[in-house]
C-alpha cells in the first residue's frame, strides 16, 4: 500500500513538471525576442529612430545645409550623427558617431563632384547612401531634406526604388526651391509657364514628363512639404527657380500623399536664402517633428 502511494506520488510530480515546462515553453516562444546583447540593444535603438538625410544642390557643398542642420539641433532635439561623403564613383563614406538612443539623428551629404546633374546617376549614389545605412545602422525609414538640384536626385531615387520591398521607406520628405519642371536660363524663362485649372504645368520639360511616367511608383505612405521661393521682383521665382517649375510637384503626386506647399516671398525666398531663413527651418521642424 505503501509503495502504491509513492508511485503515485511520484506519477503526480512528474506530470506536474512536464506541464510547468510546457506552459513556460509557450510563454518564451509567445513573446518577442529580446536583445541579448549590447550590439543588439544598439541596433534595436538605432531601428527605431528616423534620421533625416540632408542633401545639397548644384555646385553646393556643407555650406548648403550647416545652417538648417544647426538649427534643427538648437530647437528641435535633434543631433547630427553622421557626415555622408559620395564620391564621383558613388562611393559611400560615413564618419561620426550614431549614438543609439539619438532620438532625431541628423545625417549631412556631400557630394565630390557636385556639378553631376544627372539624375539617373546621381539617384544610384543615392541608393548606395541608403544601402550602406541599412547595412551599418540597420534603419528602416527616413525623412529627406533637399535644396535645389538634391531634389531631382531623391524624386527620381522614390520614382525608382521607392516601393521596393526590402529597403528602408521614406517617411517625409521637404523639398527646397525646386526646378521639377526647368531652370531659368536653361529650359525656363520667367513668367512663361503656368499651372492649368487641374493643376497641370502648361508647358513640360522632357525631364519633368520622364518623372511624370513614373509617379505611381512613389511610396504613396509619405508625407511632402514643397516650399518655393518668390522674390517678388515680377518674375515670380527665386532667381533660379520659377514658382511653377517648383509647384510641378503637386500635380506629379497627386492623389498619391500627403502634400503641402509654402511660398517664402521677399528677399528671403532667393534661391541660396531659402536654406538660411529661420522662418524655413521653422516650417521644416514642425512638419518633421511636430506632433
Amino acid at each position: 500500500m505503501k509503495k502504491k502511494r509513492l508511485l503515485i506520488i511520484s506519477i503526480f510530480c512528474i506530470a506536474l513538471v512536464v506541464i510547468v515546462g510546457i506552459g513556460l515553453r509557450k510563454q518564451a516562444t509567445s513573446q518577442p525576442a529580446i536583445p541579448q546583447t549590447k550590439y543588439d540593444l544598439q541596433k534595436a535603438r538605432r531601428a527605431e529612430a528616423t534620421p533625416t538625410i540632408y542633401l545639397h544642390g548644384y555646385g553646393a557643398g556643407a555650406h548648403s545645409t550647416a545652417s538648417m542642420i544647426a538649427f534643427a539641433e538648437k530647437h528641435n532635439g535633434a543631433h547630427k550623427v553622421l557626415t555622408a561623403r559620395i564620391s564621383a564613383a558613388g562611393k559611400v563614406n560615413l564618419q561620426g558617431y550614431w549614438r543609439p538612443q539619438t532620438k532625431r539623428p541628423l545625417i549631412q551629404v556631400i557630394l565630390t563632384d557636385n556639378k553631376n546633374s544627372d539624375y539617373l546617376v546621381t539617384r544610384e549614389w543615392f541608393h548606395n547612401l541608403i544601402l550602406s545605412l541599412q547595412h551599418k545602422y540597420h534603419i528602416k525609414h527616413y525623412n529627406t531634406v533637399a535644396h535645389s538640384m538634391g531634389n531631382l536626385m531623391t524624386l527620381s531615387y522614390q520614382l525608382k526604388y521607392g516601393q521596393k520591398q526590402g529597403l528602408p521607406q521614406l517617411k517625409k520628405q521637404v523639398n527646397l526651391g525646386a526646378p521639377f519642371n526647368g531652370i531659368i536660363g536653361i529650359d525656363d524663362q520667367p513668367n512663361h509657364n503656368y499651372l492649368l485649372h487641374n493643376g497641370r504645368p502648361k508647358y513640360m520639360t522632357q525631364s519633368y514628363r520622364a518623372l511624370l511616367k513614373e509617379r505611381h511608383n512613389f511610396p504613396s505612405k509619405a508625407a511632402v512639404l514643397n516650399i518655393y521661393g518668390n522674390k517678388e521682383d515680377g518674375t515670380n521665382s527665386d532667381d533660379d527657380v520659377s514658382c511653377v517649375s517648383a509647384q510641378s510637384l503637386r500635380y506629379l503626386l497627386r492623389g498619391k500623399v500627403n502634400y503641402r506647399e509654402i511660398e517664402i516671398k521677399g528677399a528671403k525666398g532667393q534661391h541660396s536664402q531659402l536654406h538660411e531663413n529661420s522662418k524655413v527651418d521653422r516650417y521644416i521642424g514642425q512638419f518633421l517633428w511636430s506632433n
